[in-house]
């Protein structure tokens, strides 16, 4: 330890310091352990860059008010959805984690979606993965590709009827999400 840095000898400390009232505070605020401590880790990961710079003239009360806000933000969070996963009780709240049989299906609904988007003719596989993997709108993939942007609307839409007809219909549905026709409806 006598050859690491200043700074991250002063967060250790600081965390050492700081970890068991910062965790009974948010308990007092949130009323709840558990998000207590999910709380505290986030304001010192928040507050961890602001924390290095030697500027920083209060830290214990920076790491405070951070963790005061996410706090507040949490409790808003509860009252707009009071029935939602955070508000329960850890040990009364079933497992969020998805069971083997859901694991193994959506291992196969990959593998079909990965095999389909092999079978497309290149054009359309770049251009669908341009799109759905880096985000790009038409105008991004057509410059990136050299090629029009009525091309790449067109191999776009050519792709999704292709995996469309290539892939059973429930897969369709786990892979076209809300957010995904409206980013195509934006570009």
């Amino acid at each position: 330890m006598a050859d690491e840095p200043p700074a991250r000898r002063d967060f250790e400390s600081l965390y050492r310091a700081t970890l068991a009232p910062l965790r009974r505070y948010l308990t007092r605020l949130l009323g709840n352990t558990t998000e207590a401590q999910d709380i505290a880790h986030d304001a010192y990961v928040r507050a961890y860059p602001a924390l290095q710079q030697p500027e920083t003239a209060s830290p214990e009360g920076l790491l405070f008010t951070t963790a005061r806000r996410l706090a507040i933000n949490r409790l808003k969070r509860r009252s707009i959805a009071p029935f939602s996963n955070t508000a329960l009780h850890a040990d009364t709240a079933a497992s969020a984690a998805p069971g083997v049989a859901q694991q193994v299906m959506a291992e196969q609904e990959l593998q079909l979606l990965q095999r389909a988007i092999d079978d497309l003719p290149e054009g359309c596989r770049n251009v669908l993965l341009l799109r759905k993997l880096e985000l790009l709108s038409h105008r991004e993939i057509a410059d990136r590709l050299g090629i029009a942007v009525s091309t790449v609307e067109k191999q776009h839409a050519r792709a999704l009827r292709l995996l469309r007809s290539a892939l059973p219909a429930e897969t369709i549905r786990a892979v076209t999400t809300p957010s995904a026709t409206s980013q195509e409806a934006t570009s």
